[in-house]
C-alpha cells in the first residue's frame, strides 16, 4: 500500500520540527512519507534536511508530486496567507501529531495543525486549522483554539479557555480557566492571564496587562 506523501511548506526551524514529527509518525507505522520541503529562501534550495530535499519555492507546489501539505511556518499571519492560497488551489492538508503527545480521543483537530512532542490536550477541546501546539504545552478540557493560533513551548491553558484566531501565547505563559484571548493578540512569554484579553492586544507580566494594540 502506497504511503501518504506529505510536502512541508517552510524549511526553517519550525519546518524541521514538523519534519521530525512526520518521521516519528512514520516510525510508528502511520504510512506518512516525507516528500520534501518548499521554501522561498534561495540558500536552502537543493539542500537535504533530515533526509528530505528542499525541492523548490512555495509557488512550485502545484508542480511537485504530493498527496497533502503542511504549512510549517511559525509566524501566524504568514502561515494563514499561505494556507489559504494553497487551499484555494485545491491542496489537502495533513495533521502532524507527535507520537509522544497525549490527545484525548474526542479532541477535534483542524486540517494542517501541528502537535509537537510532550503536548497534552484534554477532552472536549476543539483545535482549528493550521494551529501550532508547540513543545510541551498543555491544553486542558473544553478549550477552543482558533485557526492559525500558536501556543508556545511550555505554555499552559486552563479549562474552558478560548484562544482567538491567529493569537500567539508565548513560551511558558499561563492562561487561567475560563479566560478568552481575542483574535490576533500576543501573550508575552511567562505572562499570567487572569482576565480576558481584547482582540489585537499585546499583554505581558504577572498578572498580564495590555501594553499596546496591534
Amino acid at each position: 500500500m502506497r504511503g501518504v506523501q506529505v510536502l512541508i511548506i517552510g524549511a526553517g526551524g519550525h519546518g524541521q520540527v514538523v519534519a521530525d514529527i512526520l518521521l516519528r509518525m512514520a516510525d510508528e507505522g502511520s504510512g506518512v512519507i516525507l516528500a520534501g520541503f518548499l521554501d522561498d529562501c534561495r540558500d536552502l534550495l537543493g539542500q537535504v534536511i533530515l533526509g528530505a530535499p528542499v525541492l523548490g519555492r512555495i509557488a512550485d507546489c502545484k508542480n511537485i508530486r504530493h498527496d497533502t501539505a503542511i504549512v510549517a511556518i511559525g509566524e501566524n499571519k504568514t502561515r494563514q496567507r499561505i494556507f489559504k492560497m494553497l487551499q484555494q488551489d485545491g491542496d489537502d492538508f495533513s495533521i502532524a501529531q507527535h507520537p509522544k503527545s497525549i490527545v484525548a480521543p474526542d479532541v477535534r483537530i483542524g486540517a494542517g495543525s501541528m502537535i509537537c512532542g510532550g503536548v497534552v490536550v484534554n477532552t472536549a477541546t476543539t483545535i482549528g486549522e493550521a494551529v501550532i501546539l508547540n513543545t510541551g504545552c498543555t491544553v486542558d478540557h473544553h478549550n477552543y483554539i482558533g485557526s492559525f493560533a500558536h501556543i508556545g513551548p511550555g505554555a499552559n491553558l486552563g479549562g474552558e479557555v478560548e484562544i482567538g484566531e491567529g493569537s500567539l501565547v508565548g513560551i511558558g505563559a499561563t492562561v487561567m480557566p475560563g479566560k478568552r484571548i481575542g483574535a490576533w493578540s500576543i501573550v508575552g512569554a511567562g505572562a499570567l492571564v487572569n482576565r480576558d484579553v481584547p482582540e489585537r492586544s499585546v499583554v505581558v507580566g504577572v498578572p498580564a496587562r495590555v501594553i499596546k494594540t496591534i
